[in-house]
């Protein structure tokens, strides 16, 4: 396929939330375009984003109230990540209703998230919280605006953040997979940075990039497997998009992952999904083996891992896009 085909490949009607994506991230048409109009309002009604909300229970929570964060990838916390990525927003009612079930249950007193809202916030479930509601619009929330200061603290004095950082600052670990943070900000409107966010953003991405986006400690193989969700696990494909995202296209820093992005890419054009999580089998039943109890350790599956991926082609083709080669 030429870029144009594949562009035209995920502009198909079947996934109104990847024709929407697609037409605003990689085409960079306005909202009010007419057909970016027509995308997003069919998003809810077929397609992912349609089976995820058929999932939901009367009291806008998935699978039960108990916990909005338990079983991992499938209760409510996760199918808010999904649902964000995919375009919704806080206009539908249902994605208002649970957005607002966890913002009041689960965020802490000391201004992030975690599992209960019972303890101490937690880096990752915060910083996922953060970017989820604000591509939800809830950008001007009190809880969101706690959640992002909580993140600029919670941050190691040279950059980047870790989420085995437990107690107060200054934290000095810090490690590449822990990249939602820097997710948050990027999601979060420029205009609305304060000095401390700027500086946070620049301490961040410098971690990254000093980095090459891969380079810490023996080579990690779940880092060079693109899959989605990408909740909680990182690749080379999380870092470029990203710090694209934050405008650092330019750097000269991004190639090796540039480059590893364009050698992946199959002859047709597209990329494949290589996994739902980047574990390899032997980890994840070492995991298994280790946490018996552990209700669920599949995360929600939108694509067959091995096969062509909209999502994975989708985030590598907004990238190419950001660099100055967008498609035909």
């Amino acid at each position: 396929m030429k870029d144009s085909n594949v562009l035209a490949w995920l502009l198909e009607e079947d996934q109104p939330s990847v024709r929407y994506l697609a037409l605003t991230g990689i085409q960079g048409r306005k909202e009010g375009d007419p057909e970016v109009k027509r995308a997003r309002a069919g998003i809810a009604r077929a397609g992912w984003a349609k089976d995820l909300l058929d999932q939901q229970l009367p009291g806008g929570y998935w699978v039960h109230e108990k916990s909005l964060f338990l079983p991992t990838f499938h209760a409510t916390l996760w199918k808010l990540l999904v649902l964000a990525d995919l375009g919704l927003t806080r206009d539908d009612p249902r994605m208002n209703k649970a957005a607002r079930l966890w913002m009041g249950r689960n965020a802490s007193a000391d201004g992030g998230f975690s599992q209960t809202g019972k303890s101490d916030g937690h880096l990752c479930i915060t910083g996922n919280s953060a970017r989820a509601l604000v591509k939800l619009g809830y950008e001007d929330h009190p809880a969101v605006r706690r959640s992002l200061e909580w993140l600029v603290r919670s941050q190691a004095e040279k950059g980047g953040w870790s989420c085995w950082n437990f107690g107060k600052p200054p934290f000095k670990g810090r490690t590449l997979d822990s990249w939602e943070p820097l997710s948050a900000f990027a999601a979060y409107p420029r205009q609305k940075w304060t000095k401390s966010m700027k500086d946070a953003v620049e301490r961040g991405a410098e971690f990254y990039l000093e980095r090459e986006l891969h380079k810490q400690g023996a080579r990690y193989e779940p880092w060079y497997r693109f899959h989605y969700p990408v909740h909680y696990y990182y690749d080379l494909l999380v870092g470029l998009d990203v710090l694209t995202a934050l405008g650092y296209s330019g750097d000269r820093r991004l190639e090796y992952g540039v480059s590893f992005m364009k050698e992946k890419r199959r002859p047709d054009g597209r990329w494949n999904l290589d996994s739902n999580r980047p574990e390899d089998t032997a980890t994840l039943a070492a995991w298994k083996k280790e946490h018996p109890k552990r209700a669920d350790y599949t995360p929600i599956a939108l694509e067959e891992p091995g096969k062509p991926s909209k999502m994975v082609t989708l985030t590598c083709m907004r990238v190419l896009a950001r660099l100055g080669e967008p498609a035909g």
